[in-house]
């Protein structure tokens, strides 16, 4: 779980990732993410939103200053698809609502990597992996999250990983992105938020 930038202010707020620490932990990822497909040919990203889109866009500006491609980069709305929800999934306003950005893929792209900024229950990765099969079937489905804080729910991992942050329950981490309007980049871990 993340916090939006303004949102909530952490109280007694320590960070754990400065400005360069998420932009070379962002860099290491996007040379994993193009060894690990062999290339970049077929690669394709996905943004989770709210902070997954920014991350991924990040992701494929650093493969294409590297590789001289330019790679698509969406973005998904999960909401209709999480099982954690009030109500019962409706598979037609979940078509509706969930993500007009998201359409079927060129079948060019044989890998689509999932970004999202925290890894927690898995519930978001899960309900992700729901709404890109209504778009399409890629032949692989990676996940790259910028902070993995553990307490697993499903069994989900993520392939690529920014830090891994062993947290307790009652903490949160917050991800402060200059597109969301912060005027750094920055992750805090904390206790409690004031609102």
């Amino acid at each position: 779980m993340g916090y939006a930038a303004g949102v909530g202010s952490p109280v007694n707020a320590r960070q754990i990732m400065s400005a360069d620490e998420v932009r070379r932990a962002l860099v290491r990822m996007s040379h994993e993410i193009v060894e690990k497909h062999g290339g970049v040919q077929g690669l394709a990203f996905v943004g989770i939103e709210h902070r997954g889109p920014a991350l991924a866009a990040r992701l494929a500006q650093a493969i294409e200053s590297r590789e001289g491609v330019a790679l698509p980069v969406v973005s998904l709305d999960v909401t209709p698809y999480r099982d954690d929800r009030d109500g019962v999934f409706d598979a037609d306003a979940a078509a509706v609502i969930g993500s007009p950005s998201l359409r079927p893929f060129d079948p060019a792209v044989t890998t689509v990597v999932l970004v999202d900024d925290v890894l927690y229950t898995g519930r978001t990765a899960r309900a992700a992996l729901d709404a890109l099969m209504d778009h399409g079937r890629p032949a692989a489905v990676r996940l790259a999250v910028l902070i993995d804080r553990g307490h697993r729910e499903l069994p989900i991992r993520a392939d690529h990983v920014g830090k891994n942050v062993p947290t307790a329950h009652e903490e949160r981490v917050a991800i402060r992105l200059t597109e969301d309007g912060a005027e750094t980049d920055e992750v805090l871990l904390t206790g409690q938020t004031q609102t």
